[in-house]
């Protein structure tokens, strides 16, 4: 997915106005045919970095390209596209993996940290599971911006440990309410691959037929829903049957439903 190496190479071959470079911001962790889906690149940004030397309308057929199969085609410089990704893309797995470095060597003997781990550390470092050889490979071929940034966030990191030990309310205060409120705005955004996501979570009782009664209750109101599984770890009070809507009415319809028939719900609006 690194462009500049690429870019380079190229050049060197004399195929300037033949090249454009292309990054599907979208997959997961997961890797190989089994993981597939049908709705991979839908909604989601498809990054173009093409030569300087390529004709307009060869840049304009990918773009249709790119829009047939879902996606949005976004034309970037490869030097940001370079740097844009280390910041939201290889950055955050250096520190995912760094984070369960760090609970794998901190851990006590009877693996404590690893048995209670619960959703907010599972989902903060979900990425760890990627290829090794993959992210080795990136942080060999982007190594310069990933280490710009990441000299940043180590700035910011002692920052942050500096208010900490000074046990400075207002600003340990103000760091987690400016960091709330910039990722809200992404959910919020009108455009984009983050979209708001409607979700109510479930008390139910653990025994056969729990779940099938409440997606057959939801069904018989003509209530669609988007995706259905358990919370294994619950933090937060939230109930244990986790179900997603595609939209808000859906999820208030949900809601009042199951609360006439007198299940304990949470409601969550991510």
């Amino acid at each position: 997915s690194v462009k500049t190496g690429i870019h380079k190479q190229i050049e060197a071959l004399g195929l300037n106005g033949q090249f454009i470079g292309g990054h599907p911001m979208t997959g997961s962790e997961r890797f190989g045919y089994a993981n597939a889906k049908a709705s991979l690149f839908e909604n989601a940004y498809y990054i173009l970095t093409p030569a300087k030397e390529v004709p307009m309308e060869k840049v304009s057929a990918y773009q249709t390209l790119v829009r047939t199969i879902g996606a949005i085609p976004l034309i970037l410089p490869y030097e940001q596209h370079d740097y844009v990704t280390a910041a939201i893309s290889h950055l955050p797995h250096v520190i995912a993996a760094s984070l369960v470095s760090l609970v794998k060597n901190a851990d006590s003997e009877e693996g404590v940290m690893k048995m209670i781990a619960a959703g907010g550390f599972k989902d903060i470092t979900r990425i760890a599971s990627s290829s090794p050889s993959m992210w080795q490979q990136i942080c060999l071929t982007n190594t310069e911006n990933i280490s710009r940034l990441l000299d940043r966030y180590i700035l910011d990191l002692n920052a942050f440990k500096k208010i900490l030990d000074e046990k400075n309310a207002d600003s340990l205060y103000r760091f987690f309410e400016e960091a709330r409120d910039y990722r809200e705005s992404f959910i919020s955004a009108s455009s984009g691959p983050i979209k708001t996501e409607y979700v109510i979570t479930v008390d139910i009782a653990d025994r056969p037929g729990s779940i099938a009664a409440i997606a057959s209750l939801l069904a018989g109101h003509d209530i669609s829903i988007k995706n259905i599984g358990i919370n294994h770890n619950r933090e937060l009070a939230e109930g244990a049957l986790r179900i997603e809507f595609y939209e808000a009415a859906a999820a208030k319809q949900a809601e009042k439903v199951l609360l006439a028939q007198s299940y304990s719900i949470h409601t969550k609006k991510l």
